[in-house]
């Protein structure tokens, strides 16, 4: 039946169509895939849900503007052509976020079909679409405006800095991205496991940029290779996106012994410099009982690695309930269905080791749910005398991380928090004319798509500025 016959009472009586998935004996084994995305009668199934609302609440809680219904009753239509174009119109990497973004707590959350059941799953519609636009190139037109002869410089390749380089270069802007690391994507290449957002998907979104006319250079640290005022004096405009990667640690006893990863060095070793690979020879600590501290998706990231490593019990040890975690709903039914271990309402007080300086255990108190702290969440209360020691041979701090010094000690011109992260107005301009910021350089660590959010209005701003600058070699 057709989607364009179908009444508001018959999309209502349609159940939300699940995700398909390997299943969690086989998909432990290795670092596939885990979701295996819809097929086209599950996409079309799935579209047909949509209640095609006026006022379009989902499009609001989208923090790069996605027009929602018009890409999902395109879908519904059968038309994926017009839907990848209404997905690529606002956001610069539909494949990412259709796989890594919190839909459930932003468009999802306020589908008016979550108020009496279960949201459209735009996050799977929205994976089914890019997919299909990577599968089918030649069918996706890669529209540049007109060439301004400006020049601007993107500091950092992860979703902030691909986000505003893609707008950028739309707008007709020649961009250039400078990236530390020898790979690009940022937190998606080094943070995100293969298992959750495949390199070679990273890629294929980087050269579309590419084929954009966004030209980058790696292995290039703005800090030690180039300062921001070098860069400033060489481009009209520089936007600076390099993401909050300094790891935070506990503080406690014994977090020195040999075993104890920072979440950030784990996964990077894992991911960036390939120890997921059967052949690669990344040096990397396979152990064999893994405690991983922490409830966001780093987390849960750092912790199914492990057991894809070969850890034959992996641990997480968080110091609120599961309903505080800040991890996706989904990455915590995954991980529970993957065999790991929850230890709720666990607060680690000292790393234990033996007499040659590995870990051997972790002391941990436990702990009980107080009032609403800063967050909102309850706050964690330790209950005297609870001490209990969990035991394992490595351990991995995922309880978040700072801004990286390294950028903004080459430019005191820029203003920071007491954070240390960068400040900014209304326009993401910094204290430094011409001189742009987003993504958790500037909010601290927070999303992907909040960060692609940033660059995208960046984008806008920075285009503004120029055009200002010099209205004739601007864009209109």
């Amino acid at each position: 039946m057709s989607s364009q016959r179908l009444s508001a009472k018959e999309r209502l009586a349609i159940p939300r169509q699940p995700m398909p998935a390997r299943p969690a004996a086989e998909r432990i084994r290795d670092f596939a895939e885990v979701n295996l995305g819809y097929t086209e009668q599950l996409a079309m199934r799935e579209a047909q849900r949509c209640l095609q609302c006026r006022n379009a609440k989902c499009m609001a809680g989208c923090p790069v503007g996605v027009d929602i219904p018009r890409f999902i009753d395109c879908v519904a239509r059968g038309d994926l052509p017009a839907a990848a174009a209404v997905l690529l119109e606002t956001n610069a990497l539909p494949a990412v976020t259709g796989r890594v973004c919190p839909q459930e707590t932003q468009c999802e959350a306020a589908c008016v079909r979550a108020a009496k059941g279960e949201p459209v799953a735009i996050g799977h519609l929205e994976r089914y679409v890019a997919d299909w636009a990577r599968a089918h190139p030649d069918r996706i037109g890669l529209a540049r405006g007109p060439r301004t002869g400006r020049k601007v410089a993107v500091v950092g390749s992860g979703p902030g800095g691909l986000s505003a380089a893609g707008e950028l270069a739309r707008y007709g802007h020649e961009v250039t991205i400078f990236e530390a690391f020898h790979a690009t994507g940022g937190v998606l290449t080094y943070g995100i496991p293969e298992f959750r957002l495949p390199k070679a998907i990273v890629q294929q979104e980087v050269d579309r940029l590419v084929a954009l006319g966004v030209h980058v250079e790696l292995n290039t640290i703005v800090g030690k290779t180039y300062t921001v005022p070098e860069l400033r004096a060489a481009f009209a405009a520089v936007f600076i996106a390099v993401g909050a990667g300094l790891p935070v640690f506990m503080q406690v006893p014994g977090e020195n012994l040999k075993g104890v990863y920072s979440a950030n060095e784990y996964l990077t070793r894992a991911n960036l410099m390939g120890a997921w690979r059967p052949d690669a020879d990344t040096p990397i600590l396979r152990g064999q009982r893994v405690v991983v501290v922490g409830g966001g998706n780093v987390a849960m990231d750092a912790v199914r690695t492990s057991l894809r490593l070969g850890a034959q019990e992996a641990t997480i040890a968080y110091r609120r309930s599961k309903a505080e975690m800040p991890a996706r709903a989904e990455e915590v039914h995954h991980a529970e269905e993957e065999g790991i271990r929850f230890e709720f309402l666990t607060a680690p007080v000292e790393v234990m080791g033996d007499e040659h300086g590995w870990v051997s255990g972790l002391k941990c108190l436990r702990m009980q749910l107080g009032e609403p702290d800063a967050s909102g969440r309850r706050r964690p209360v330790p209950i005297p005398g609870s001490e209990r020691v969990l035991p394992c041979d490595m351990v991995v701090v995922a309880i978040g991380t700072r801004a990286n010094p390294l950028l903004t000690a080459t430019c005191p011109e820029l203003k920071l928090n007491r954070w240390g992260y960068i400040e900014v107005d209304e326009r993401g301009m910094t204290s430094v004319p011409g001189v742009f910021a987003g993504g958790d350089i500037v909010r601290g660590a927070a999303t992907v798509i909040l960060a692609m959010g940033d660059g995208r209005a960046a984008a806008r701003h920075i285009d503004a500025y120029l055009r200002q600058q010099d209205p004739a070699a601007t864009a209109g």
